[in-house]
């Protein structure tokens, strides 16, 4: 789902990117001055019925009383992990019931990489073969209606507001699959660092649009754009003719894996002002 190419130099060390989080969020924080503060935060471990077996996932959302609206969480390649359990946790804080699944969930539950993981070690990169291999079009459209069906059964869901979708590199993709095959209840999609969005496959994500009716942000990093320029226009054109609302830019300095606390390429700045214009999104288009 996401190329192997884009991923040099990926290195994940789940100590690491806890630290990495509490040190970005308190930022942030200072940064904000007076800004209020974050909703305290209900975590739930959670499993998730599909059609193909039961996904474990983390479910979080706002406490008290009162509704929000969903977003559903598309991991990186990866998968699920501290990091990512983080992002959902701070965005629940925002205001919204997060669900941040498994993708792996039919060859094993998560964690699926034990411990610090460097694409550049071939024993590593075997690792992901069986676990991409699960990972089959039809199987997420399959699991993009149940986990959205998941979260609108949450008594925290606001049934009348629309669903947020967000990924990260195969994730990118994902949530535009998401958005085709739940049109009706997802409103805005995002997309960080996002690998084969546009490609000559029959699979492409960028065939999608026609039958999403959702508001796109497509953030894309230096040296993804870099290994081909014209990717980023033929989207905004296949966007235009879908009649979408897309705003997709390149992050300059900022490579690929720039917003994943923890990993040696995260950019700070870059990964803040990504996070602003994906709450920007949620508030127009939830």
């Amino acid at each position: 789902m996401c190329d192997d190419d884009i991923h040099p130099g990926l290195i994940v060390n789940p100590a690491v990117s806890r630290r990495a989080f509490g040190l970005m969020t308190v930022a942030a924080a200072g940064a904000a001055g007076s800004a209020r503060a974050a909703i305290p935060v209900v975590e739930k471990e959670v499993d998730v019925k599909t059609a193909d077996g039961v996904a474990d996932a983390a479910l979080y959302y706002p406490e008290g009383k009162g509704s929000w609206p969903a977003v559903l969480l598309w991991t990186d390649v990866v998968g699920l992990r501290q990091a990512f359990r983080d992002m959902g946790r701070r965005l629940a804080g925002e205001g919204y019931v997060v669900l941040v699944p498994n993708p792996y969930y039919r060859v094993k539950r998560s964690p699926v990489i034990e411990g610090a993981f460097d694409f550049n070690k071939p024993e590593d990169r075997a690792k992901l073969g069986p676990l991409r291999a699960s990972l089959t079009p039809d199987g997420i459209d399959r699991d993009a209606v149940a986990y959205v069906g998941f979260l609108d059964a949450q008594l925290q869901t606001s049934r009348k507001k629309k669903v947020g979708v967000q990924g990260y590199c195969m994730g990118g993709p994902l949530s535009f699959r998401t958005a085709a095959a739940v049109p009706g209840r997802i409103g805005g999609v995002a997309s960080f660092h996002g690998g084969g969005l546009y490609t000559d496959q029959p699979t492409s994500p960028h065939l999608l649009l026609t039958k999403t009716t959702a508001e796109f942000l497509v953030a894309v990093a230096d040296n993804d754009d870099k290994q081909d320029l014209t990717i980023k226009d033929k989207l905004k054109a296949a966007m235009d003719a879908a009649g979408r609302t897309a705003k997709i830019e390149v992050y300059a300095g900022a490579n690929h894996g720039w917003c994943v606390p923890g990993s040696p390429v995260y950019n700070e700045p870059a990964a803040e002002k990504a996070w602003a214009e994906l709450l920007a999104l949620y508030q127009r288009a939830l």
